[in-house]
């Protein structure tokens, strides 16, 4: 799998306690929403891990972190994600604009992207892929952990 590692998502079908991640604004504890695992996408080993780092402590869970569009559809197949965080230049021939029009299309999946290229060429091409989000580079991990909570609001939102 490359620079990736792979974590088997946890059996979200009990009812696990609920878990608490820190309020980065005021520094209170508050409880976090048991919600479906993110999958991350970004080919930056370091950043990578500092994302695993952040959601894990914020009380996320991840099914895992993906270097290539390819290698994120194989993952998504697998163990289905309840968002993708997506960076857009991604090692392997396909780029996070083209995973995400695919898992969309193939499994209903939306993306939050995390890039610095966002042009509004690279936004009308994603558009198909309903994005949740935009996450321009550099950003800041309380600025990623709050649009990937805004991310799974929206998802709620829908389906009601």
């Amino acid at each position: 799998m490359g620079l990736s590692s792979f974590h088997a998502a946890p059996n979200l079908s009990t009812n696990p306690a609920p878990r608490f991640a820190p309020d980065e604004r005021s520094g209170a504890a508050r409880p976090a929403t048991i919600q479906a695992p993110v999958l991350v996408v970004e080919d930056d080993f370091l950043v990578a891990m500092q994302i695993e780092a952040a959601l894990t402590e914020a009380g996320f869970a991840l099914t895992g972190t993906a270097a290539s569009g390819e290698e994120a559809i194989a993952i998504a197949a697998a163990v289905r994600p309840g968002l993708v965080l997506m960076d857009i230049r991604l090692a392997g021939r396909m780029d996070g604009v083209e995973a995400a029009l695919e898992l969309f299309r193939k499994q209903g999946i939306r993306c939050i992207f995390a890039t610095a290229h966002h042009d509004p060429e690279v936004r009308r091409r994603a558009a198909p892929a309903e994005p949740l989000g935009w996450l321009g580079k550099p950003y800041s991990m309380p600025a990623l952990l709050e649009a990937v909570r805004q991310g799974f609001a929206d998802l709620d939102a829908d389906l009601r």
